[in-house]
């Protein structure tokens, strides 16, 4: 039948032909469409990445019989173009999100492609495999023209709406997400632990692989043991990592982001990296402390054992803590270091120290350096910031004077005894 249909139309042409043999018009009797799709470059992919899909469309539709004729209008459109293209992709039953809206693309005539781009991401629990995304195509194509006369044409055009399919193939590899991130003595300008509980999401079993921790950017949050050996990996187990870590002093009390990847040895024997995981870490507040007692009172020339009150401002616990002050002119001390033991935050201790001061001291109020030496928990030794332990140097007055005047003192203690010699005199005589 097809056969018999194809000697019709050619014997119509050549009847067209023999009666005005002048070429001008262009005549098409057969033709529409045919679209195919595939995905440009690679069409492998990880999982939790996002990956551009560039498809390529193309027309491969031809215009099977033509006629030339001076008496037959020259059309517009060809039976073979697809007009007003739209294409747009389904994530069907793939791990994929498609992150593009349906494009328009316009017209593609037979023999030629378009690019159309789409953004997507995959789950980062996407299981490996081939998907087959579903690709749809509408557009509009020339079905039939008719002449009248010898000025008007009348074009007959017909939608389509298909559906084709572009293979999309996720890779067989480990992929992480880290469950939780829980600090250990962890604070502002100190080191401390970081405990991670990581789990395989991916589709892949690792062999021989390592848990690193990274410096996320200008964190303040520095590893100090970056790695830690898991061996074995298998898809949906979980481990338990221990790091020790220095936070900047520069940093504040907050949460600090820190980059977490596993090195391992895939299926085929090659050493990979997974993609990296982002996790916030709580950092506490500085280490710090504050004088909290009033400005001691001292006379010139004389000793005194001044006593001062200490304050942990900080988030955490310090052990083995000592205090020390520095006497400088017009003071001296030979005991100027107190030992305070373990201090909690928020908790107040007492220091003695025992100063004397110049005979010539300026009267005015005085600021003496102090500042506490002391170990965090895990042993390391720090020293505070300086504090200013205030001093009053007064000028003595009343009996104060009279008792400090060493002059004074004789001649008290000469009239005393004296009295007391005629008093006993005096008994004696009396008796």
């Amino acid at each position: 039948m097809i056969s018999v249909n194809r000697q019709f139309i050619i014997l119509v042409a050549l009847c067209l032909f023999m009666i005005n043999p002048v070429v001008a018009g262009t005549y098409y009797m057969a033709g529409t469409p045919k679209l195919s799709a595939y995905i440009s470059d690679t069409n492998e992919f990880s999982p939790g990445t996002d990956a551009t899909l560039t498809i390529v469309i193309e027309n491969s539709g031809l215009n099977e019989f033509k006629f030339n004729q001076s008496s037959i209008l020259e059309r517009d459109d060809l039976p073979n173009t697809a007009k007003l293209l739209v294409v747009s992709l389904l994530s069907g039953d793939s791990p994929l999100i498609i992150k593009s809206d349906p494009q328009m693309v316009g017209d593609l005539k037979g023999g030629s492609t378009v690019k159309s781009m789409f953004i997507t991401r995959i789950n980062s629990d996407a299981p490996a495999g081939t998907y087959n995304l579903p690709l749809n195509l509408k557009y509009t194509y020339l079905a039939q023209v008719e002449q009248y006369g010898v000025d008007t044409v009348r074009y007959y055009y017909k939608e389509k709406d298909e559906i084709l399919t572009v293979p999309v193939k996720i890779k067989s590899e480990i992929s992480i997400d880290v469950l939780s991130a829980e600090p250990e003595h962890l604070n502002v300008g100190t080191e401390g632990y970081l405990n991670l509980k990581i789990k395989n999401t991916g589709s892949e079993d690792g062999k021989k692989a390592i848990v690193k921790i990274t410096r996320n950017g200008e964190s303040p949050i520095l590893p100090t043991d970056s790695s830690v050996y898991i061996g074995e990996f298998p898809a949906g187990s979980t481990v338990s990592c221990r790091y020790k870590v220095l936070v900047a002093t520069g940093a504040e009390r907050s949460t600090y982001p820190v980059d977490v990847t596993v090195v391992y040895e895939n299926n085929d024997g090659d050493t990979v990296s997974s993609r990296s995981d982002t996790v916030g870490v709580p950092v506490g507040g500085k280490i710090d402390f504050e004088i909290i007692s009033q400005p001691m009172e001292i006379f010139p020339g004389t000793k005194k054992v001044i006593t001062v009150a200490y304050k942990n401002t900080g988030d955490s616990t310090v052990y083995s803590a000592q205090g020390r002050i520095s006497a400088v002119d017009p003071f001296t001390s030979n005991d100027d270091i107190a030992y305070l033991g373990d201090i909690r935050s928020g908790e107040s201790v007492i220091a003695s120290y025992e100063i004397t001061v110049a005979k010539d001291a300026t009267i005015k109020e005085y600021g003496l350096d102090s500042e506490i030496r002391y170990r965090d928990a895990l042993d390391n030794t720090y020293i505070s910031d300086i504090m200013k332990v205030r001093v009053n140097v007064i000028a003595q007055s009343g009996i104060s004077t009279i008792l400090s005047n060493p002059i004074m003192m004789i001649i008290i203690i000469a009239a005393i005894i004296g009295v007391g010699f005629g008093i006993y005199k005096y008994r004696r005589r009396g008796n």
